[in-house]
Order: C-alpha cells, then structure tokens, then sequence
C-alpha cells in the first residue's frame, strides 16, 4: 500500500469490523471534522463532517431506543436520497433494528405491502409529498407505533401513530448520546441482520431480502480491493444519484465510500446531472446502463451539431479508441501520434463534462450494451461493468480497471465463488450472500441450495475467469422452433439506433420477434417538423413516411442479429415513454417486462 495511503483499511481490517456502524465510527472518529456529505440549497454546496455525522446518528439511535424501538424490530425510511437518509440507516442498524427502505416512487399500495409484511414498527419519512401516500398505507396498517419527520408533514383525520418531527427526536436522544450508542454497537455481530430491501423485481409481488452486515461489507471490502490495487485511491469523491433504497446504490454509493472515508455528493437530481457533475468534479461514480444510453445519445446529436471538422474528429476519437482498446497491438505509429493529439482536442473537452477527474465509472442494475461501453472507453472514460442481484448485497463481480472485457462483468470479487450449473445458471457463494426472504421458506428453499444462490441468470466463465452474462433464466425467449433467445441482446441493439429510444421485444411460442418500441423523442419532433405535421405519436404512428423510416431502422438493426434473433414486425407505442412513475421501469431502470406484456399483450399478439 502506497505511503500516502496508509489511512484505508486493510482486507484484514475490513474482514474483522464487526458491523456496518463499527465500521462507520472506526472511520468517522479518524476523520473528524473533514467533509462527508453535501447536499445543495439555494444554489449552494453545504457540508456535513464527519463528527456532525457520527453525532446526529447517535442521537437519532437513543431517541428510536426511548421511543421503544427495540434490537429485531423494522423501521421503514422512505426519503429521497439525502444525507439524513444516511444517518437514519446508520442509526437504525446502531440499536441493531433492521433498516426497510423503500422506493419513493411506491404507491400506497407498495407501501401498504411493505409495511405489513416486515411488520414495521416505526417509518422516518423526508417529506409531505411523499408522506401523503404513505399516510394512507399507514392507515391501514396498525402495526406501526413511530412516524419520524424530516420535514413538517400533517397527518390526516384519525391518525393513531405518534408523529415526531426529526429535530425533535434529535432533542429527545441528545446528551451523552454517543457514549450510550458505543455499547450498543459493540453488541452486533457479522451475522446479525442490518437491512431488508423488498427487490424491485421485473414481476411478482416484491420479496424481502434480508441481508447481514457481513454481506454489505463483504461488497464494501471487494469494492475497495478492485479499485485501490489499480487506481491507488487518495481522496475520492462520489457523486450520487441513483436511489439509496436500491441495494446497488446503498452498498457501492453509501457504504462502499464511507468504508474509506469518502466525500459523497448528492446529486439535485438525474435531470440536473449534467450540471452537477462539472461542480462536483467526482473521482467514482455508480451508475445504470440507462444513463449510458441517454448521455451517448446526448453526446452524438450535439456533434451533430457542430463543424465538419470538429465531426471528423470526434469520429476519429472514437475510430482510434476503440482500436486502442480491441486491439492495441494494431495501432500504427501514425495512430499513435494521431491518438495523442486526439486526447487534446478531443478527449480533454469530453472527459471536462464529467469534471475532468473522473478515475472510473461503475456499471451495474442491468446489462449494459457492449457498444455503449467500449463508446465512453473509446473517448477516454473509464467504464467498469459488474454484476449483481439484491440477494447479493448486490456486488458480485466487476471489471478491473485496466483489464477490462467490454462484454463481460469481470472476475468475482474477493471472497466470492461463482460456478456455472449444469443447464448455466449463475451460482454464488460467500459472505455476500442474503440470509434469505423475509417470511418466503419455500422461496428461500428454492434459491439457497447447499450454500449457494441460485441467481436465476444464465451465463458463462471465460477462460480468464470473467462472468458472461447471457440472460435472465426466466426471460430467454422460447420460440415455436425450440430456439432460445436472449431478449436482453436483441434489445440492446434496437436501443443503440438514434430514432428508438426504449424496445421490448415478445416471442415466447411464437414463430418469430416482434418488437414495441417508443421513438426517441428529438426523431419524432425532427421528422414532424419537416412533414408539417404534429408531434402526437397517436397520430404519426399511422403515418406511412414515419413507419417506413422506423422499418427501416428496424432493417438496420436486424442486420447486427442472427436470423433468429431479428424483429419481422413492430408496433409503435404511443403513451409516454416506460418510467419509474408510470410503472413500467424498476428502480434501477429497467423495463418491466410483465408489465408492458400485460398493457400491451392484444397489440404484440396482433402482430403475429
């Protein structure tokens, strides 16, 4: 380990922390009064140390013991991402009560399913807009005692549970508050159970994964053996935007970077992302493969727009990067030199947008699209995919900076096993992962077998020992031919032409793909404008000049896939594009494929 490194913890301190908040005092009591969060108000970046920190989760853990919250009982945190969200978590595991988070784009009707099955005894809630529905879960649901408010919230007519504001409970658990909190948390172990996240899930009712705190810090310690052997971490910066209720998030945006004293900023939103970013100038970031898709979209129709020479030269950067990448032995001395100069007028203007010092950014929630990636690779942004599931806490694998196979998700991770079943299911054992499913024996039955989790995804081991994901079990496609396909493929390369923006594609019994897709939105203004026509998809999509010009794309596309694989007919939707809100995304984006099956199930029959 470098001299200048001597701070971080070593894989044997990380094998040895008893718990998530042991782990977060060790390394909280050393920082002191350097920077942990920030959160943006009034256009400003505001601060939160380390020892604000350590003390706001403190008295937070004493007032949930003298409200009566007790080791084993659930409390429910339902909050945007924020630096009290982290707290909260923290100081739910210190009284070693279990964290629930829970999705904010839930209705009351997930809450309500939520609530009852872990058998919540208390909620901490940021908002009114998001208390609103909440409240009307709660309602029906006795068993919560607590309601914890970060902001003024009202309660409706006839509501039973104590409500307290957050600073508030601060007073109540104030005064000697991390003197009586130590003890407390030198009474949990590895074992004991820290959180239950409800899976997103792609279709069924949400399940509760209960995961240890040996399981997030398993993820934590793999994370930090990844990049420190290559990256050598120093001081690092996360910018965070993707839900700290995901488990993806919560272990690799939150725990990961607290495990070695990080700095983490939240971002205003992924709509204000690309302001962020360069304010923020963030060394790691997590990200989904949706986020990748949009922003490369985003990258070419800007080149669009710019001079034929600055076209040409992005068009080289990339040419050349990917050359760089696939096969580096192939660069002539020209290219060399050419690459260099690239780098300058080029790459340096790109790698800007994301702060300039970006070491990495960390794929995962979903399988990204090879050409995605080896894209920002191409233009000097490093891109790692990994793999992983909420019953791993999630991490299971991840490419190593400097070793990366595009289309792979990497070796596992330090202390992970993974093997491939007889019919290539994706097996995996080690301290990652889940206990199991809350209240679900015979799901649990069913996952856990011999002490390995059977994933439900179907891949391979090359010979350097990197996964390969292939597909969900439960989704390859089954055609009348007896063919399997992988939808996820197909999907990938609909979604790379510029005109489509989101595609599912349908076939299982049937003798060939069909495909729904929803146009890219600056397409169809683009194409309406030049036809004098209105930008209503219900509309266009009976034109005959917009069909033909998406059959096309469709014809495009086809040819990247083998003639199983390729869409004979499409049908084009004309509802908003499939969002967390409208609930055909999961939170980690995405498309929930039975539900867009169910919506659309007369349309996709329709077309056969």
């Amino acid at each position: 380990m470098r001299k200048a490194d001597l701070n971080y913890p070593t894989l044997a301190e990380f094998r040895a922390w008893p718990s998530l908040p042991a782990m977060v005092f060790a390394v909280g009591i050393r920082k002191g009064d350097q920077p942990l969060f920030w959160h943006k108000k009034l256009e400003k970046w505001h601060s939160t140390s380390w020892s604000e920190t350590l003390a706001t989760i403190s008295a937070l853990a004493q007032a949930l013991h003298h409200l009566g919250i007790s080791p084993g009982d659930r409390v429910v945190l339902v909050s945007e991402s924020r630096p009290e969200w982290a707290m909260a978590d923290i100081a739910i595991m210190a009284i070693g009560a279990v964290a629930v988070p829970a999705y904010i784009t839930n209705t009351s009707g997930d809450h309500k399913h939520i609530l009852s099955d872990s058998g919540a005894k208390a909620v901490i809630v940021s908002t009114a807009r998001l208390a609103a529905p909440l409240f009307a879960a709660i309602m029906e649901t006795p068993e919560v005692e607590i309601i914890i408010a970060i902001e003024p919230v009202s309660a409706p007519p006839g509501f039973k549970p104590k409500l307290m504001l957050w600073s508030d409970a601060l007073k109540l658990g104030s005064g000697q508050a991390q003197a009586w909190v130590t003890p407390s948390i030198a009474t949990l172990s590895r074992r004991d159970l820290a959180c239950l996240i409800y899976t997103s899930g792609t279709g069924g009712v949400p399940k509760g994964v209960m995961l240890s705190h040996g399981a997030i810090l398993c993820n934590a310690m793999g994370a930090f053996d990844l990049l420190h052997r290559t990256y050598g971490l120093s001081h690092e910066i996360f910018l965070s935007f993707l839900p700290l209720s995901h488990s993806y998030e919560h272990s690799a945006g939150l725990f990961f970077p607290l495990s070695i004293g990080a700095e983490i900023y939240y971002a205003e939103g992924a709509d204000k992302l690309v302001t962020n970013l360069p304010e923020v100038r963030p060394t790691i970031m997590t990200a989904v493969p949706r986020l990748y898709e949009t922003m490369h979209q985003r990258i070419l129709q800007n080149v669009l727009r710019q001079s034929k020479l600055s076209r040409r030269l992005f068009l080289d950067a990339v040419k050349l990067g990917r050359k760089r990448s696939l096969t580096p032995e192939k660069l002539t001395a020209i290219d060399r030199g050419y690459n260099v100069l690239l780098d300058l007028l080029v790459r340096k203007k790109v790698k800007a947008r994301f702060g300039s010092r970006l070491k990495g950014m960390i794929s995962g929630g979903g399988p990204l699209n090879t050409e995605n990636g080896l894209f920002f690779t191409a233009l000097g942004i490093d891109v790692l995919q990994g793999y992983g599931l909420t019953e791993t806490a999630p991490i299971v694998s991840c490419n190593p900076p400097g070793r990366v196979k595009m289309d792979t998700v990497g070796p596992p991770l330090c202390d992970v096993e993974v093997r491939i079943a007889e019919d290539g299911e994706i097996l995996i054992r080690g301290e990652l992962v889940m206990d199991g499913y809350w209240k679900q024996t015979a799901h649990t039955n069913d996952a856990l077998r011999n002490g390995w989790l059977y994933s439900g995804d179907i891949g391979k081991i090359d010979e350097d020992g990197y996964l390969k994901i292939t597909d969900r079990k439960k989704d390859i496609i089954v055609n009348s031919g007896g063919d399997n396909i992988a939808p996820a493929k197909v999907e990938g390369i609909l979604t790379l032409q510029p005109e489509i923006y989101q595609a599912m594609v349908y076939g299982d019994r049937h003798p060939y793909l069909v495909a729904l897709i929803i146009p890219d939105p600056d397409f169809v203004k683009l194409f309406a404008a030049s036809k004098g026509l209105s930008v209503d998809l219900e509309t266009l999509k009976n034109d005959l000049g917009f069909k033909q010009i998406l059959s096309q794309v469709i014809d495009r596309a086809n040819k990247e896939l083998s003639p199983i694989e390729r869409i004979r007919r499409f049908s084009i939707a004309a509802e908003e594009a499939w969002s967390l809100d409208n609930g055909f995304l999961t939170p980690s984006l995405k498309v929930k494929r039975y539900a867009v099956r169910k919506k659309y199930k007369d349309i996709l029959e329709a077309l056969y």
